[in-house]
């Protein structure tokens, strides 16, 4: 009982994770902007919400490398290569859809 709550428990902080960091790669709304809204007006600010949420994410993935549980099926093949490697690239920051929505970055002509 006590391993499910644990699995089912550590899915979700992986989940929330993932949108968290994908909301920043975004620029959409995350807690760190009600953190800091003085941070709003420098231009860094969107580097160090990036930061805080890859930070976040590379922590419940360590986390969840520790209890051995799976954490990739969340992501991309790519995504999770990115994250073996634990620094966050402008090639991740770049590419972290680049599967995804290859088909919408074409431009209709």
């Amino acid at each position: 009982m006590m391993e499910n709550m644990s699995n089912d428990f550590m899915n979700t902080k992986l989940s929330d994770a993932k949108v968290h960091f994908e909301r920043a790669l975004d620029c959409k709304h995350t807690e760190f902007d009600d953190l800091y809204p003085y941070m709003i007006e420098h231009p860094q600010f969107f580097w160090y919400k990036r930061y805080v949420a890859w930070s976040e994410l590379l922590t419940i993935v360590k986390l969840c490398n520790e209890l051995d549980m799976e954490w990739r099926s969340e992501f991309t093949e790519r995504q999770a290569e990115y994250i073996d490697k634990r620094v966050m690239s402008s090639r991740v920051l770049d590419e972290w859809y680049e599967t995804e929505t290859n088909d919408s970055k074409e431009h209709v002509g």
